[in-house]
This record gives structure tokens, sequence and C-alpha cells, in this order.
């Protein structure tokens, strides 16, 4: 069934002005001119075919048609808050959804987590390899991406696009290419498919590959890895990123603070 189109401002309006059985209290409320309130109840009236109000000497009175309608708005407008504070009790509740590269889940992301988790410890996660995987469709909170930027959702660079050549100790001299540009005319002698994979391969010690500086920042810390050359500025950087909506709910917003330590 089609519904009806609700001019929902025009009633909130209405609601108002018939609790205080005035334009200019109602305004007051609504911080609108009382010249609004009185435009949404003409407009409202027009849409209704009917006289909400009238005038006399003892003030702003209700018609009998504006009364016959009351207690059935103001139910339903009760129907709205309870729906809203149901959808900001589920945005506000400690269970994530996060995507995330696997290898950075795992050399990076979990340990911090962890941490995250100590000091909230009713928090639960549920973890999607695919980065790229559409937020609605995976019902995703927040998604961690090597990227260029944050495109068209917003997002925290989690650190600058900085990355490090790097080897394990003892490393024969030989790359591992997982799509990053190699040094001109340096064949690479083994082809992974992607950052976690080269990860990996470097600290077994099949050889060298460039890294993003966060990827290695740890096994480097660690003396798994030791860097051969760099920093160097690059293009893409871990983002943390959300659509709009996710990114203003409380949840996200600690996430966000924890992992960036704003």
């Amino acid at each position: 069934m089609k519904r009806t189109h609700l001019p929902l401002n025009a009633l909130r309006v209405y609601d108002a002005a018939a609790r205080h059985l005035s334009f200019t209290r109602a305004a007051d409320e609504l911080a609108v001119t009382p010249a609004a309130v009185g435009q949404q109840i003409r407009a409202l009236e027009d849409h209704l075919g009917t006289v909400l109000f009238r005038r006399t000497s003892k003030g702003l009175e209700l018609t009998q048609e504006g009364a016959a309608g009351l207690d059935a708005l103001r139910e339903g407008f009760l129907k709205f808050e309870e729906s809203v504070s149901a959808m900001q009790a589920g945005q506000a509740s400690d269970s994530y959804t996060i995507a995330c590269p696997r290898e950075f889940y795992a050399q990076w992301l979990a340990p911090r987590l962890a941490e995250f988790g100590k000091a909230n410890p009713e928090i639960k996660f549920t973890f999607v390899a695919d980065e790229n995987a559409d937020f609605t469709e995976a019902n995703l909170d927040c998604a961690i991406r090597l990227v260029d930027g944050p495109g068209d959702l917003q997002g925290v660079e989690l650190d600058a696009a900085r990355r490090v050549t790097v080897a394990a100790p003892g490393s024969p001299d030989k790359w591992i290419d997982w799509g990053l540009p190699l040094q001109q005319d340096t064949p690479a002698h083994i082809t992974v498919s992607n950052a976690g994979q080269a990860l990996s391969s470097a600290m077994a010690g099949l050889g060298k590959a460039i890294l993003p500086e966060l990827l290695a920042k740890d096994a480097v810390e660690a003396g798994k890895l030791e860097v051969l050359e760099g920093p160097t500025t690059g293009t893409r950087a871990y983002w943390l990123v959300a659509p709009t909506p996710q990114w203003r709910t409380k949840k996200v917003k600690a996430l966000v603070g924890f992992l960036t330590g704003s």
C-alpha cells in the first residue's frame, strides 16, 4: 500500500502550537520566528483542507477538527522517538564489524584492538577479510584500506603514506614483487598477490620487499625485519574509513580516537 506523504515538519509545528496555544511560545520552543510558525500552520491547513486554529478574544483556540487528530499525532511522535532511540542504541552498542586486510590485521590492528579490549572488556568484534566489502551488504561499521585517500567516505589516515625496503637478516638479494614499482630494470625473483604475502615472504627470508612503513613497523621493531632503504614518500596509505552515518556514531569515534591517539 502506498504511504501518504506526511508533512512532518508542519505537524511538529502544529503539535507545539496546540500545546502552547500560542504561535509565539511555539516559535520559542522550536527556535524559529512566530511568522514561520504561522506559515507552517497555514500550509498544513491547505494540505489537510481544514482549519486547525481560530483566534478569539481569549487567544488562540483549536477547532474541533484540529483537536480531533492530536492524540494520534502525539502517539505517533512517541513512536518516532522510540524508533530513533532504538536505532541510536544499536549504533552505540559495543559490537564492531570491521573490514581489514588480513596482513594488516595480524601485524598492526590485532595487537592494538587487544589493548582497546582491555579497557572495554564488553566489546565484541567481527572481522571481514575483504577490505573492499560493501558497507551495507556486510553491515560494516568501518573498514581499513590501503588507498590514496578516503574517496567519498569519511576517513582518517592511520599513518603517512611512507614505504620502506625491508628484508629479514641474512636474506638473499632478491626482490619480492607485489605491485609496487621496483628499482628500474630490476627483475623480481618472487611475485606475490598482495602486501601481506610480500611481508610474509620477507619475514621468511625469501628476499627484500618494498612495503608500507606502517605494515612493516612492528616486525622491524621486533628484529624480524631490517630496513634497507627509506622511508620514502609513497601514494597509498592505510586509511580507516566509513560512510558518514557510521563515522558519526559514538563507537566508531571511540575506535578512531584510540587508534589515532586523538
